[in-house]
């Protein structure tokens, strides 16, 4: 059959389409030359499709069809062109357009075998060559129809194929719209299946899922276009557009049309209605249920952490503050986690593929903050080691203040002057750790010197007395007061004191004032660097 409609298309083309003489082929404008020989090329295409099979097929088909696509673009150029050549223009495009059904019957007769071959065991594969066959007769109509606009265009009469091409499409988007749907369920069948296979689905049922979904985009694409083709020709297709909306999802112009919307929030309000109606109490109480298990997770949380807390400011077991904020919180956490599982799973969510989903979360994620890791890990570290505490005086990642919080990724210390400075785990744990006042007492370290005219015994006591009449320095041990060093303008003494760390800077302060008002009072100098300066004259 294919053979004889090959044949016969041939035949046809070439009587229409070549020249009669060499003179009226010498006188045919050249764009209408180029029609002529594209419509030549296409001819003997078709004369080889009838032997054709297979790929070889497949690859005149796709020559015949880039031809004809190039024909119809050279008639959409001259029908865009001033004045209109209708006595030339006119019978080419009375040829074209029976090109084109002869084409629509060639894509048909292939449909008809395709629908013969349903039933057997690949029907799924036998749809989806159906589906890109529709989707070939596709183009077919579009084309057909903007030929009739261009004949119209010639003051040729074509309302008897307009109304039968409406009719044919209209039955065609009838027929695709009942196609989307069986398609749809099909798929949700489909995928169902597969998801209860889990981690033993087969190669079959994820092969069917690609295929069913590739079919859904093909048929709904051919109902877009019969869409289209209908609301030129003034047609109504609003539950087209219902159907072909419910598949994208896409707010394109069409959802603003009010039939439109309108259908479909009635449709959404009554599927809603039912819902509420057949399962809302249900879901209503497993709602409850879910609250009350989390309300009753943190409260369990909150009664945990205050035993844990009990139990790690136990003397015995000598936890730092830090280690134990971490226990406390860490176990109010948990609970409340727990909680959450057991509160999803009435409402029907597993908790295998959930904890599966987390776990492989979690690879993604550990890879994505590879720093906030290293700080977590360096938080375990400084727990487990305890270098500082809460109230610490530390210098740490070039930074001195006193530790006012701490977390697994970050240390919150408050300087000296009041900045509060959160600082990485990392950069801590990776630096040298400085705790200034974890020992309970501490060294103040002073020089002071006097000139090499005053007496060095005196000022030993002075400096002496000073120190051991201070009320804040500690009697053990002792306080060091020794002669250090003899300067290039001085002879220095140093001062060391013990004092409690919380006491380093009032001692500090407090004796060196007293060393300045003591030396003055005993006449004991304190030396300062000088240069002498001295001034030659040269004679001339």
């Amino acid at each position: 059959m294919l053979r004889n409609l090959a044949l016969a298309l041939v035949t046809m083309m070439a009587l229409a389409h070549l020249p009669a003489t060499a003179d009226e082929a010498l006188q045919t404008p050249q764009p209408l030359t180029e029609l002529t020989q594209l419509q030549q090329t296409i001819d003997s295409d078709i004369a080889k499709l009838g032997n054709a099979n297979g790929e070889m097929k497949q690859f005149i088909e796709y020559r015949i069809k880039e031809h004809a696509n190039q024909l119809h673009d050279k008639f959409k150029l001259m029908m865009n062109q001033q004045p209109l050549d209708k006595a030339n223009l006119l019978p080419l495009l009375q040829k074209h357009l029976a090109f084109i059904d002869k084409v629509a019957d060639y894509y048909a007769a292939d449909i008809d075998q395709f629908k013969q071959q349903l039933g057997s065991d690949n029907d799924t594969g036998v749809m989806y060559k159906l589906a890109m066959r529709d989707r070939q007769r596709d183009e077919i109509l579009s084309a057909k129809y903007e030929t009739l606009t261009w004949l119209d265009a010639l003051g040729e009469d074509t309302q008897a194929i307009k109304t039968q091409l409406t009719a044919q499409l209209l039955k065609r988007s009838d027929m695709l719209n009942s196609l989307v749907h069986f398609t749809q369920d099909k798929l949700k069948l489909a995928v169902d299946e597969a998801a209860k296979a889990g981690k033993d689905v087969t190669a079959e049922q994820t092969a069917l899922v690609t295929n069913l979904n590739e079919r859904l985009s093909l048929t709904s694409a051919s109902l877009s276009v019969a869409i289209e083709l209908l609301d030129a020709m003034s047609q109504d297709t609003t539950a087209l557009k219902q159907t072909l909306f419910s598949i994208s999802g896409d707010i394109t112009q069409d959802v603003l049309n009010v039939d439109v919307a309108s259908n479909l929030l009635d449709q959404w309000w009554n599927q809603a209605k039912n819902q509420a109606l057949d399962n809302g109490p249900g879901l209503l109480f497993k709602l409850f249920v879910f609250l009350l298990i989390l309300f009753l997770a943190h409260l369990a949380g909150k009664a945990v952490q205050r035993i844990v807390k009990k139990m790690v400011s136990n003397s015995k077991l000598k936890f730092s503050k830090l280690l134990q904020d971490f226990f406390v919180s860490l176990s109010g956490k948990t609970v409340f986690a727990l909680g959450l599982m057991i509160a999803l799973s009435q409402l029907g969510f597993e908790l295998g593929p959930l904890l599966a989903g987390f776990g492989v979360a979690g690879v993604i994620i550990g890879f994505a903050l590879q720093d906030t890791l290293s700080n977590f890990a360096s938080g375990m570290m400084i727990l487990i080691y305890r270098p500082y505490d809460v109230g610490d005086l530390i210098n740490a990642a070039g930074v001195t203040g006193k530790v006012s919080q701490m977390s697994l990724v970050s240390t919150t210390i408050k300087t000296l002057d009041n900045q509060r400075l959160i600082i990485p785990n990392n950069k801590i744990w990776g630096d040298t750790i400085n705790n200034i006042t974890v020992e309970h007492q501490r060294r103040v370290d002073m020089t002071f010197g006097i000139g090499y005219g005053d007496n060095i015994e005196k000022a030993e006591q002075v400096l002496r007395g000073i120190v051991d009449e201070h009320p804040k320095v500690l009697k053990q041990p002792e306080p060091t007061v020794k002669l250090h060093l003899l300067g290039e303008s001085s002879v220095d003494f140093v001062v060391r004191p013990w004092v409690k760390p919380e006491d380093y800077w009032d001692v500090y302060w407090d004796i060196t004032r007293a060393v300045k008002m003591r030396f003055d009072q005993e006449d004991i100098s304190i030396p300062f660097p000088q240069r002498d300066v001295h001034i030659y004259q040269t004679g001339k």
